[in-house]
């Protein structure tokens, strides 16, 4: 499916209803092929959707409504069931077209190798592209038995491929001692357990220069985000990823494109992770879309 043929399904609040004169584009990546926990976070995309219908579509924290953004709901990609290279091909195609015509592309996950792709074509874009990853994992290992294509080795392909330099990771709680070693010796950016504060301090050294944020719902403590396939306690509070959201909504840098990922609403019968997640947007659109 192209994201301009238009979709019939459940759609985030207040999408418009062609993508023509929208900035961003929303579009769902509904893959948990390679998880090394719990599956389920492909019905991710479509809860957070139908969550985003109790929000306000006002934002006291900015001053904004969502009639203020042009944006398109495309729904969610097609992806073939169990087959994680041809997923992350169409993934990959999607998102080039999303960017050639100009427009912010916004991903729903979904597993977080599905950013992998997405990094492909934001450095070819954007050559001196620098990452955002907020999460409480550092995925970077190289394979997980065995496997390279896990959701536990995006950052590392991004760290092999366009640079280490170029990463920074926030919230970090949980990985193998290699990793953390490879994060001290690589020349990456790695802030273990906080967000907002040591994002703010790092925000400035990125002025003016293209950024792409992923986040990882886990970042949260699973008091707040229970429904997630690889929960780690000790975690962040939802406030303090909305201030980081914040922080890089009211900075220099240039934000060309996000996603927010492993949103698994299975595991939590509260609704309170796909809430949270769809405020979460609510925020990234109003604060990180620009015309």
């Amino acid at each position: 499916m192209r994201f301009d043929e238009g979709y019939s399904g459940k759609v985030f609040i207040m999408s418009r209803d062609t993508h023509e004169d929208a900035d961003a584009i929303i579009y769902g990546m509904p893959m948990d092929w390679t998880v090394s926990f719990r599956p389920g976070s492909r019905f991710g995309p479509n809860r957070i959707r139908e969550a985003s219908i109790g929000l306000e579509e006002y934002s006291p924290y900015l001053d904004r409504h969502l009639e203020e953004v042009h944006y398109f709901d495309a729904g969610d990609i097609p992806l073939p069931f169990g087959n994680a290279e041809r997923s992350l091909g169409m993934i990959k195609e999607y998102v080039q077209k999303i960017v050639d015509q100009g427009k912010f592309p916004l991903g729903l996950g979904g597993e977080h190798l599905v950013s992998w792709p997405i990094f492909e074509v934001m450095f070819d874009k954007y050559p001196d592209l620098a990452v955002i990853h907020i999460d409480a994992h550092a995925d970077l290992r190289v394979e997980y038995e065995g496997e390279v294509l896990s959701h536990s080795t995006p950052i590392r392909k991004v760290c092999e491929n366009y640079g280490a330099e170029n990463v920074y990771s926030f919230g970090i709680r949980s990985g193998m001692r290699e990793e953390f070693q490879y994060a001290k010796e690589s020349g990456m950016y790695m802030a273990r357990y906080e967000v907002a504060k040591p994002l703010q301090e790092i925000l400035p050294t990125l002025k003016d220069r293209p950024v792409y944020v992923t986040i990882d719902i886990d970042v949260l403590d699973p008091a707040f985000a229970p429904g997630t396939g690889t929960a780690e306690a000790g975690g962040i509070t939802s406030k303090e990823l909305l201030e980081a959201i914040h922080a890089i909504a009211k900075s220099d840098v240039r934000v060309v494109g996000a996603d927010l990922v492993e949103v698994a609403p299975v595991y939590d019968h509260s609704e309170k992770t796909p809430i949270a997640a769809s405020k979460f947007i609510r925020e990234i659109l109003l604060g990180w879309v620009k015309k």
